[in-house]
């Protein structure tokens, strides 16, 4: 099984950068699933029923969430009717699901959305440990997880938690690609796969609110911009017939040109 998981995907210039280079990196690398969080699809904030579909026709099969997934209103009929999906740890009462569980070549892919210490949440870990030991204790092998948090603290022990237990563990919301790609037990990992968008600016964004913020301690919403130079990169992980994880490469594509790989995984620890 081929899984591609794709981080945040920021506005107009992230989708765009996406619907160019997604069907051909499919191709290209025998693609069965693919994840991208979808949290800052709408403006950077959000997700609209436009930008999920979107990211749908040109071939996501999930759309995950973080700390932005309920900035639109409209986001509660996606998480009922589309296969959108919200950080699990959310309070009960919160509208959606956070785990989504497809059939890729009759196999069952359980794909985990999870949230760090941001906001009104519960504990990420002991909420992913139930998950998990639930899903192995259905028969589910191959198990995903987007974890959406801050520090590459929280993921490195998540990892150390679940290792040997789940297919792999991918780090977003920092919108940063880190370099520590490994598999690590039969568990790929990455700190955080970095932003589909504008690559020049500050985290997909303009500079210009980042840098005002940084200089006079006021706060104010950051604007999103457009230009030509753009980034798709996503992490493509090969799972056994186990639900371990045999193989993990980082994919790049700078300004809709050529895609290739990046990044390696190193031997793990």
């Amino acid at each position: 099984m081929i899984v591609m998981m794709i981080g945040d995907v920021v506005a107009r210039a992230g989708r765009k950068a996406l619907l160019t280079a997604l069907p051909t990196a499919k191709k290209m690398f025998n693609v069965d699933f693919v994840a991208a969080n979808g949290e800052n699809l709408a403006h950077g904030f959000g997700i609209t029923e436009k930008t999920a579909a979107e990211l749908f026709r040109c071939g996501v099969d999930l759309i995950t969430g973080g700390n932005h997934t309920w900035d639109r209103k409209e986001v509660v009929s996606l998480l009922e009717s589309a296969p959108v999906i919200r950080p699990l740890n959310y309070p009960c009462g919160a509208a959606g699901k956070g785990i989504f569980i497809a059939d890729v070549g009759g196999e069952k892919l359980a794909v985990i959305n999870l949230l760090g210490f941001m906001g009104y949440v519960d504990n990420p870990f002991n909420t992913a440990l139930r998950a998990v030991n639930e899903l192995r204790e259905a028969g589910v092998k191959h198990i995903a997880i987007d974890f959406h948090a801050e520090t590459t603290s929280e993921k490195n022990s998540l990892l150390k938690l679940l290792e040997g237990k789940i297919s792999l563990l991918c780090g977003t919301h920092t919108h940063i690609g880190t370099d520590d790609l490994l598999i690590a037990n039969g568990t790929g990992y990455v700190s955080d796969i970095g932003l589909t968008g504008i690559r020049n600016e500050v985290i997909g964004m303009c500079s210009k609110e980042p840098i005002s913020r940084f200089t006079t301690g006021i706060r104010r919403m950051f604007e999103t911009c457009e230009g030509e130079l753009t980034i798709f990169q996503a992490i493509i992980f090969e799972l056994d017939d186990r639900g371990r994880c045999v193989d993990a490469f980082k994919i790049k594509s700078f300004d809709g040109g050529e895609i290739a790989v990046s990044m390696r995984h190193n031997p793990g620890w």
